[in-house]
């Protein structure tokens, strides 16, 4: 009977995010978040669940993927699907205002292929390399539910939502090093990085509300993106000493 706990918990995440979407299709986007949390809560236990049961198996990892890019790929791109409806278009796309929305669902697309390639990269035990579908769903719905009143009042928000599209989805398949909040120890030293994060997430909250945490997944980017550059000269540099010193251990006396 255990064994069949944790993949319940993860189609309980999947329905989380079937309900999110119709919330989106229907216009109610503080519920649609509310559903992609939701889902987001499910999708931290199973893996959880699993590891305590010892009950882990290859069925739960591919049902994990295929129920996190419904709730995680499928639900936020029907919120931008739905508020790309609602945004001002130009007179010259007049013609094809019905069709632009529609490219929201590249985002999906996008979810799952980074899905697929986690599943696949033995690189991403400690740590993730692309943005992660649960973090890229909570900026576009935190973002969406907390501001969509400014964004439709917009005149440029047509060009500047599709851009978005792109640079998030391309974003989630980067090669770019993304810390994760898993601390081996809770001293400061090692752990600069995180604690900077976590504190700088309180007032974020606290200024913006449910616009903070599409703030704060976003200063999560930029602060990877700029860890993540800063030590690549410091590791190709212990690349080169450790070659340098195995060359002359393989020197001839």
């Amino acid at each position: 009977m255990k064994k069949h706990i944790p993949n319940s918990i993860t189609c309980c995440n999947l329905i989380s995010g079937c309900i999110a979407t119709v919330y989106a299709f229907g216009g109610d986007m503080k519920m649609a978040l509310l559903f992609i949390v939701v889902g987001a809560v499910f999708d931290f236990f199973d893996g959880m669940t699993a590891r305590l049961l010892h009950v882990s198996s290859p069925i739960g990892k591919e049902l994990d993927s295929l129920a996190d890019d419904v709730t995680f790929g499928v639900a936020p791109a029907t919120m931008v699907f739905t508020l790309l409806h609602w945004v001002k278009y130009p007179q010259a796309l007049s013609g094809v205002s019905h069709l632009i929305p529609y490219f929201a669902f590249v985002m999906a697309a996008f979810a799952a292929l980074r899905l697929a390639k986690f599943n696949l990269d033995e690189r991403q035990t400690t740590s993730f390399i692309g943005l992660p579908t649960p973090a890229n769903a909570l900026f576009w719905g935190a973002l969406i539910a907390g501001s969509y009143p400014a964004i439709i009042s917009q005149t440029y928000a047509l060009p500047v939502l599709l851009a978005m599209v792109c640079l998030s989805s391309w974003v989630m398949v980067s090669e770019i090093p993304m810390f994760a909040l898993k601390f081996k120890q809770w001293g400061w030293r090692g752990n600069e990085v995180k604690y900077i994060f976590v504190l700088s997430c309180i007032p974020l909250l606290i200024l913006f509300g449910i616009t903070g945490i599409a703030i704060i997944i976003a200063w999560y980017v930029i602060l990877s993106a700029f860890t993540g550059a800063s030590a690549r000269p410091r590791q190709k540099q212990k690349e080169e000493a450790s070659t340098d010193s195995s060359h002359k251990e393989d020197a001839p006396n």
